[in-house]
């Protein structure tokens, strides 16, 4: 319940999907679609950054709306209390659903926040 509520107030709806890296072709695959290192970024509603980064990410054809992360990262940096707090997140999988608009991170979530809170759990789910 906590890792909800803080995660929820990192993110927001002006998440923006930016594939910064290149397609290799080799990647599609039948039924999907890879991308190798994929990131994307935005800021939540209080105009601080995040990144969330994946070694991959892959979409299946016939669920659109739905990218599969492997071994995802990520920082976010939130104001509390006044102080800039530097959320660092790790999970070896994750979902991004773009129509329920939310990030599942699951498998060895940590989050390991600069003002010494840690959060270890197997799921953790971002509204954004």
């Amino acid at each position: 319940m906590v890792a909800a509520l803080i995660a929820g107030s990192l993110f927001t709806r002006q998440l923006l999907w930016t594939p910064i890296s290149a397609i290799n072709m080799t990647d599609i695959v039948s039924n999907q679609f890879k991308m190798s290192n994929a990131s994307f970024s935005g800021t939540d509603k209080n105009g601080e950054p995040f990144r969330i980064h994946a070694r991959s990410g892959r979409q299946e054809y016939d669920r659109p709306n739905v990218i599969l992360l492997e071994y995802v990262s990520g920082t976010t940096t939130r104001i509390s209390n006044g102080q800039k707090i530097t959320d660092n997140i790790t999970a070896d999988a994750g979902e991004y659903d773009r129509v329920n608009k939310t990030i599942t991170l699951t498998d060895n979530v940590h989050v390991d926040s600069s003002n010494g809170d840690k959060i270890r759990t197997d799921e953790l789910v971002i509204k954004l």
